[in-house]
């Protein structure tokens, strides 16, 4: 889908023309999303630059995601993609942007994009060029990141909550509830990984435009944005590794816990087959069947060996007990 956003008054109109062959001169962000072939060639005729494919858009190596051609410069970062969900994803998102006109080619809808399309829907500075749109687009994504972040803390707090303070309802149903407990540890394990992963490939990202600003010329306030968003990644990041820690230490609490249960269970097992072995011991003897056993003419002996096998249970028992075993 091919979408263009152009000036008009005070915003940003987003279009998305019907004739390929005629696209307006004065579009400021073209985005693609999902393109086609005739898509890529169209906006590759009106922007001048080679659109990237998927393919291209996945490599690791730093030379292949932030570079120059031919006066254009071609960035891409990973971003966070349904993070609400229960299968948050990294997607490649390049930017390119050549003559003070931005093109994104995306093959996901990250949350960012949606806002930063509204924002400018609402309201745009005068002369707003494609270096602008892009600070709104790293703007947001970095915002989005923390929002993220935000979350997944407040989540992991409430699993250690659960691990350490569990309410008295919860107390029963250990194994389903230690299962429950060891998949949201995951579930946050993985989302802080990926935050982390497209934090990183965003400051990279962010760098390589700053680095790259002397030769565009920008204003002093997008130089003055683009540090706040170069300490802003790095303190996210931070937070990142903060947050991973805490989630190991989270699950490791938890690995102890189940250790914990297990033994008391282990433990309790051991104590009844101690308590039950001296009874099991006086029931063999005298029910053996032995034709010369002299208790076996004993008027009283049932009631005795009754009675033999239940202090023999109790006092081993009470020992424990004594002890503190149990």
């Amino acid at each position: 889908m091919l979408s263009i956003f152009a000036p008009a008054g005070t915003a940003l109109l987003k279009t998305s023309p019907a004739d390929l062959a005629a696209l307006p001169e004065n579009a400021v962000w073209i985005d693609l999303e999902k393109p086609t072939a005739d898509e890529d060639r169209a906006v590759e005729r009106l922007a001048g630059v080679a659109v990237p494919t998927r393919e291209d858009m996945q490599e690791i190596e730093i030379s292949s995601r932030l570079y120059l051609e031919n006066g254009a410069r071609y960035m891409t970062a990973s971003l966070m993609c349904g993070s609400e969900t229960g299968a948050p994803r990294i997607t490649p998102v390049t930017f390119i942007l050549s003559r003070h006109r931005l093109v994104t080619v995306r093959y996901e809808a990250p949350k960012p994009f949606t806002l930063v399309e509204n924002k400018l829907a609402r309201a745009a500075v005068q002369g707003l060029t494609g270096e602008g749109v892009l600070l709104e687009l790293l703007d947001a994504v970095i915002d989005r990141c923390a929002d993220i972040l935000e979350r997944a803390g407040a989540d992991v707090d409430q699993v250690s909550h659960d691990i350490f303070e569990p309410d008295e309802s919860a107390r029963t149903g250990h194994a389903k509830r230690y299962s429950e407990i060891l998949i949201a540890i995951g579930r946050k394990g993985d989302l802080t990984s990926k935050v982390r992963e497209s934090l990183v490939s965003i400051g990279r990202l962010v760098t390589f435009v700053a680095t790259e600003s002397d030769s565009i010329k920008w204003s002093k306030e997008m130089r003055a944005q683009l540090k706040t968003m170069q300490r802003d990644v790095a303190s996210l990041t931070d937070h990142a590794s903060y947050l991973s820690n805490k989630i190991t230490f989270v699950l490791d609490a938890m690995l102890g816990v189940v250790n914990l249960e297990q033994n008391n269970i282990i433990k309790l097992f051991s104590v009844m087959a101690v308590v039950l072995m001296p009874p099991t011991l006086i029931a063999s003897v005298y029910g053996m069947n032995f034709k010369m056993m002299p208790e076996l003419d004993w008027p009283h002996g049932y009631p005795f060996a009754l009675a033999m096998m239940v202090i023999a249970a109790v006092l081993p028992y009470m020992i424990f007990k004594w002890k503190k075993w149990l």
